[in-house]
C-alpha cells in the first residue's frame, strides 16, 4: 500500500492524546517518498560509490554526508 502526497498511513488522530503534541501528527513517509535526490560537494569514498547501484533512500543522506565523502566533515 502506498499513500500519495496528501495521505498518511497509520493510526488516526482519535487514537492519540494530541494535547501532548505541539504540531500534531506527522507522517514518516511511505515507499513512494523514499527515493529523493541529494547532492554532496565532495567526492564519495569508493565503498560509498559502490552503494549507488543498489539505490538510495531518503535517510541515507546522513550516512553519506557524514561518513561517505573524501576529506570528512
Amino acid at each position: 500500500m502506498i499513500g500519495d502526497r496528501g495521505t498518511a498511513l497509520g493510526k488516526s488522530p482519535e487514537e492519540h492524546d494530541l494535547s501532548l503534541l505541539e504540531g500534531g501528527l506527522r507522517s514518516h513517509g511511505g515507499l513512494a517518498e523514499q527515493a529523493v535526490l541529494f547532492t554532496l560537494n565532495r567526492p564519495l569514498k569508493a565503498a560509498y560509490r559502490q552503494q549507488l547501484a543498489a539505490g538510495l533512500r531518503n535517510f541515507d543522506i546522513f550516512d553519506f554526508a557524514l561518513n561517505g565523502v573524501e576529506g570528512g566533515v
